[in-house]
C-alpha cells in the first residue's frame, strides 16, 4: 500500500492544507521548468486515493461549490474563492474552481493547478516543444492530445502543473 501526502483527507481543514500545498508545490514546478512564475488560470484539482476520501470530498465540494456551474463538467465554481496570499517569493493566487479527482492509488500526486500564458506566447512555447526543444520538466501533454496543455512534472514532486492559454472565469 502506498503512503500519500494528505490522503485520506477527512475534513475542510485538511482540504485547505492540501490546496495550500498544491499551490506552493505547483509554483515551484513552474519556476523550475519555465524559469518564472506564471499566473494561475483559476482552478485547483485535489486528487483522491481512497473511495471513502472521494465520497467525503465530493460532499465537501457540494457544500463549497455551485454544482450547477462547472467547466468541462468537473471544475465547479466555488461559492467563495480560495485566496492564497503571497509567501516568500511565491505569488498569491485566487482559485475560483475546484475539481475532485476520483481515486487512483497508482497516481500519488496530491493535485494540480493550471497556469495561464497569453495565447501567442503559449502557442510559441508549445511549438518550440513540438519542434524538439527540450525544457526540463515540461512537455506537451502526452496522454491527452485532445487537451491543449503543456504538462509540468518532476518525478520527485507529488503535484502536477499545466500551462494553457485559457483562464477559468
Amino acid at each position: 500500500m502506498h503512503s500519500f501526502r494528505f490522503s485520506p483527507i477527512q475534513n475542510k481543514t485538511q482540504l485547505s492544507k492540501a490546496v495550500e500545498y498544491i499551490h506552493s508545490a505547483c509554483h515551484d514546478l513552474c519556476k523550475q521548468s519555465i524559469g518564472r512564475y506564471l499566473p494561475v488560470a483559476g482552478n485547483v484539482g485535489v486528487f483522491c486515493h481512497f473511495e471513502n476520501e472521494f465520497l467525503l470530498l465530493k460532499q465537501l465540494q457540494a457544500e463549497l461549490t455551485d454544482t450547477n456551474n462547472s467547466v468541462y463538467g468537473k471544475y465547479f465554481l466555488l461559492h467563495a474563492p480560495i485566496v492564497i496570499p503571497a509567501r516568500n517569493d511565491i505569488p498569491g493566487a485566487t482559485y475560483r474552481y475546484l475539481y475532485i479527482r476520483q481515486p487512483d492509488p497508482d497516481k500519488p500526486q496530491v493535485g494540480d493547478i493550471d497556469f495561464f500564458l497569453e495565447p501567442d506566447k503559449y502557442a510559441a512555447l508549445k511549438q518550440s516543444l513540438l519542434n524538439g526543444n527540450e525544457i526540463n520538466g515540461a512537455r506537451v501533454l502526452p496522454s491527452r492530445p485532445d487537451l491543449d496543455l503543456i504538462e509540468l512534472y518532476n518525478p520527485d514532486s507529488d503535484v502536477l502543473g499545466f500551462i494553457g492559454d485559457k483562464k477559468f472565469s
